[in-house]
């Protein structure tokens, strides 16, 4: 009966947040496929040790378990090899003008060529932030560090891709 509860419990705290641990697999390993690989992998950890969640919030602690499994694993299989960019299928508007959707199209390929570059410990702070919605005290439990340290990777990723995006609108 305690196992039941158990997966009751664990799918209402947990399942709800699959999409945010693949979105932030994706954005660390930066291929679809590891990312499903490892969110999968990160999801079965999580369950293993439900256990030891006591109340506080099931989103950011996958998150947690999310992240430290794509180091994990990016240290094991990509150590000695150069960062690939993964391209994002691109969904259009039904009904919207072909040349909006190439635009946004390449709108959308800027910014997540911008957000590549960054460094990883402030991408992983924009996308926490920006794409997840996080607050800061979550995403500093989260990266396992200081909110205030959390702030200053935020104003700097948001810096170096304000940089990056105008530098790429002056060369068009």
């Amino acid at each position: 009966m305690q196992e039941e509860n158990k997966s009751a419990r664990f799918e209402r705290v947990v399942l709800p947040h699959l999409d945010a641990a693949y979105n932030l697999a994706r954005w660390l390993v930066r291929n679809d496929a590891d990312a499903e690989d490892l969110a999968q992998e990160a999801v079965l950890r999580a369950f293993k040790f439900f256990g030891g969640l006591h109340g506080g919030d099931g989103r950011a602690w996958l998150l947690t378990i999310v992240r430290n499994t794509c180091y994990t694993w990016l240290q094991r299989n990509r150590a000695h090899e150069p960062p690939t960019p993964f391209d994002e299928e691109l969904h259009g508007a039904e009904g919207a003008n072909p040349e909006t959707i190439l635009l946004e199209v390449a709108d959308r390929r800027v910014l997540e060529q911008a957000l590549e570059e960054l460094p990883v410990e402030f991408r992983e702070v924009i996308i926490l932030r920006e794409l997840e919605d996080l607050s800061y005290k979550e995403i500093a439990n989260v990266v396992d560090v200081p909110v205030g340290t959390v702030m200053s990777r935020l104003a700097r990723a948001r810096r170096r891709l304000h940089l990056s995006l105008t530098a790429r609108r002056e060369e068009v």
